[in-house]
């Protein structure tokens, strides 16, 4: 019996099933990522936002500071926010963020334990982005992407 429970969750197995339900669009909640109102950045590229969370660049479509903010590593958005829009999983980007950080290029974004958090830090901040559920999007905020 151990054998067939052993074989049944091989490795391999689990990933073609992630890999499936990620093809089926998975029960994982709408993301948008926000800016500040009154930031001039209208929209971005899957492409820009993940320069800014990977630490690729610092700076915005439209020339300004950016300011990303990141969920909790143990979050329910941020495995989905770095596979979708970066192509990353979380080692990838902890890896990434391990050279830049030890070559002294860069510091990983700040980190805010709730999409409520990162929605008023990025209220309260011109320069700040960030990625929230599409359901705690509000006035206070300028949705810039949508990523489903």
């Amino acid at each position: 019996m151990k054998a067939t429970l052993m074989h049944r969750h091989h490795p391999a197995r689990v990933l073609a099933g992630l890999l499936l339900s990620l093809s089926l669009g998975s029960a994982w909640a709408e993301m948008v990522i926000i800016v500040n109102p009154k930031n001039p950045v209208a929209n971005m590229s899957a492409e820009q936002v993940s320069a800014l969370f990977l630490g690729k660049s610092n700076v915005m479509p439209s020339g300004g500071t950016a300011a990303p903010v990141d969920q909790l590593e143990a979050g329910p958005l941020y495995e989905e926010f770095y596979a979708k829009v970066a192509g990353k999983s979380s080692s990838q980007v902890k890896a990434a963020w391990s050279r830049l950080t030890f070559s002294g290029k860069g510091t990983p974004p700040r980190a805010l334990a709730s999409s409520v958090e990162i929605r008023k830090f990025v209220a309260g901040n011109v320069d700040a982005i960030g990625y929230i559920e599409k359901s705690a999007a509000d006035a206070s905020v300028k949705v810039v992407l949508s990523v489903n």
